[in-house]
């Protein structure tokens, strides 16, 4: 006998994890997020969508370089971007940066 509780009967525990992930998501989308970047490299734009291979799509996006002496350069303006997840160290929300007016609407 399992331990697992579904809301429906019909309904699988991975059909469950689906709609959790999903959930996530849709609360993530328009916020801003802080990409890592593997050459070091941070994208900070509004969260848009991902795909299965954890590509993100960010809008309104702007790139920050770090000099050789640590110090953090003027901001690039990128505007919409593919960021590959190959390439993404870490993602974060990020909170410091004010929302952009760049919003997805089902």
């Amino acid at each position: 006998m399992s331990n697992i509780i579904l809301e429906r009967p019909d309904e699988t525990t991975q059909d469950i994890e689906l709609l959790d992930g999903k959930t996530k998501l849709r609360k993530w989308l328009n916020m801003n997020f802080r990409i890592e970047m593997t050459d070091g490299r941070v994208l900070i734009g509004v969260f848009l969508c991902t795909d299965r291979d954890a590509n993100v799509i960010l809008g309104a996006c702007s790139e920050y370089l770090k000099s050789s002496e640590g110090v953090a350069e003027e901001p690039r303006v990128l505007g919409l971007v593919m960021v590959p997840g190959r390439h993404i160290v870490s993602i974060q929300i990020d909170d410091t940066t004010p929302p952009q007016k760049y919003y997805y609407d089902e």
